[in-house]
């Protein structure tokens, strides 16, 4: 029994310390590899209109943020969110983020869907977009000077 005991103690110390040596980059979040079947589920729509007024929406910039990503929902159901929403609120993409107010008081949601505007209207494929991503490239967005 001891000895059972101590073979499982070993197992554990080793899986523990075996962590240390993981790769961060390699725990992308969730989003969908493929682009939505619309025929099948259509994509659930994202905040607008007089929805973006009130207490979320105190700022320009959030309000630009839902109209961008109301402009490629099919491109933010393909990307990961950064702010790790899909462990802690179940979203299975960035385009969760946007269908209701999650997105307007998390400044990484926002930043993610303004550079995956930015991006697509630059012609890039939603691999390339979630790529850059991937990369960190959308914490260089300045989230008050994005703009229709």
């Amino acid at each position: 029994m001891r000895r059972i005991l101590g073979c499982l103690a070993l197992g554990l110390v080793a899986i523990v310390a075996s962590a240390q040596w993981t790769n961060p980059a390699d725990d992308i979040p969730a989003y969908n590899a493929a682009p939505p079947s619309h025929s099948a589920h259509p994509l659930p729509p994202i905040l607008s209109g007089d929805q973006l007024t009130g207490l979320y929406f105190q700022h320009a910039y959030q309000v630009t943020a839902y109209k961008m990503a109301a402009k490629v929902p099919d491109v933010l159901y393909q990307q990961p969110c950064y702010c790790r929403c899909d462990r802690e609120m179940g979203h299975n993409s960035l385009l969760s983020c946007f269908e209701g107010t999650h997105g307007a008081t998390c400044s990484t949601c926002m930043r993610e869907a303004v550079y995956s505007y930015q991006q697509t209207r630059k012609g890039k494929t939603p691999a390339q977009i979630r790529a850059g991503i991937e990369r960190g490239e959308w914490q260089n967005i300045d989230l008050e000077s994005a703009a229709l």
